[in-house]
């Protein structure tokens, strides 16, 4: 096979691979009104339920962190898939909300459990060239996972039922363990295999050590507050008037995570070129701009928001996902955890303190609180600095 081939057919296996691995994450906020009905709740408390799968992303991220020296990648994220098909399909007869709650928290522990494997195999099986094509292939991989996601639980909701929307997307979950069973080889790790064994703390300490890798880690925290700040609470904003979209069209909406789709996997040739920071400025700005535009009483306007504040986030997401891969000169898994847990963390805090904001004081002061935590990552941006990867001038 040509080599261009083969890079094409490795970006598509490594992105189906996270769109199966993440699906679940944020699918459920297309059907955020629709849950808030059932289970006879305010917006925040079903907000904070819907993203408690971060609490366990956040936990499981931390947890491969600290063991993830004696974890065979291969086999991690096979299981982890395969586990994660239960408490979807458990969902689909959740009694009440904390039930519910316990459940998306559990299908977090799964998740981030691959996706942390997952980010660890790839830095430690491709070039330094190579990789930030290999994460940008990753984060296209969630990208598509929050478009198709959505219009596949906003669909089967509209048309079938919540229960139905559930066992649909354990369906996926499985079809995601088939994929890594057939795709992923079991292989030595081509940059650690000579590495000394150690404490985890102490690998943790060296990460923590590292100004580069501390702000990346605060960096991962405010973009998923950021993110889930806006699509979680923008869902109640356009069901109610004036803007007022029915179940469906809330699913259609979400066709504004597309141009990320396409945009995102620019992410690492940005890099190359351009650096870490400037390229992940240019994201905040681009994210930044969107905002003022979520408030405009105008379903276009706010449309258009979405879809830079999709583009800007994702980007940045990928340049410091990719980043954390190039700045960790050892234990890379480590590293991936650390970041990981820091990046859901921000999930479920961005949930939880934004939806009291909502619930207090509005839409206005949510999106302000967007921009707030926009502007603390880009102040962090100035330590995305590394000497394996020479910053632009």
């Amino acid at each position: 096979m040509p080599s261009s081939a083969a890079a094409l057919l490795r970006f598509i296996i490594i992105a189906v691979t996270a769109f199966l691995t993440l699906v679940d994450l944020f699918a459920t906020q297309a059907i955020l009104p629709e849950l808030t009905h059932h289970y006879g709740v305010s917006p925040a408390a079903m907000g904070t339920a819907v993203n408690a799968s971060t609490l366990g992303m956040a936990i499981a991220g931390l947890a491969v962190a600290y063991f993830s020296n004696a974890i065979d990648r291969r086999l991690g994220i096979l299981l982890s898939l395969a586990l994660l098909a239960i408490p979807t399909a458990l969902l689909a007869h959740a009694p009440d909300l904390t039930t519910f709650t316990a459940l998306r928290i559990v299908q977090g522990l799964c998740m981030a459990a691959a996706f942390t494997l997952t980010l660890a195999y790839l830095g430690e099986h491709y070039s330094a060239a190579d990789s930030a094509t290999a994460f940008a292939a990753y984060i296209t991989g969630n990208v598509a996972s929050n478009l198709v996601g959505r219009l596949l639980a906003a669909g089967v909701t509209d048309h079938f039922g919540l229960a139905s929307n559930f066992y649909f997307f354990a369906v996926l979950n499985l079809l995601g363990a088939v994929l890594v069973f057939s795709t992923v080889e079991k292989a030595p790790r081509m940059k650690e295999m000579r590495e000394k064994k150690r404490s985890p703390f102490a690998a943790w300490i060296d990460h923590l050590r590292n100004p580069a890798l501390r702000a990346s880690f605060a960096i991962g925290f405010c973009i998923l507050f950021a993110f889930i700040g806006t699509f979680t609470y923008v869902n109640f904003v356009l069901v109610k008037p004036p803007l007022g979209v029915g179940m469906m069209t809330l699913g259609l909406i979400y066709f504004v995570f597309l141009p990320s789709i396409l945009t995102t996997p620019l992410a690492g040739r940005a890099v190359r070129r351009f650096g870490t920071r400037p390229t992940f400025w240019a994201s905040i700005v681009v994210a930044g701009i969107g905002l003022p535009l979520l408030v405009v009483p105008n379903l276009s306007a706010v449309l258009i928001g979405m879809v830079l504040v999709g583009v800007g986030t994702f980007f940045a997401q990928a340049c410091a996902t990719g980043f954390v891969g190039r700045a960790a000169t050892t234990d890379r898994g480590s590293a991936s955890g650390l970041y990981l847990g820091s990046y859901f963390f921000g999930g479920l805090i961005g949930s939880a303190v934004l939806g009291i904001i909502f619930d207090m004081f509005g839409w206005a002061a949510t999106v302000a609180g967007v921009g707030v935590s926009l502007s603390v990552a880009a102040l962090f941006a100035l330590s995305l600095k590394t000497p394996l990867a020479p910053e632009a001038a």
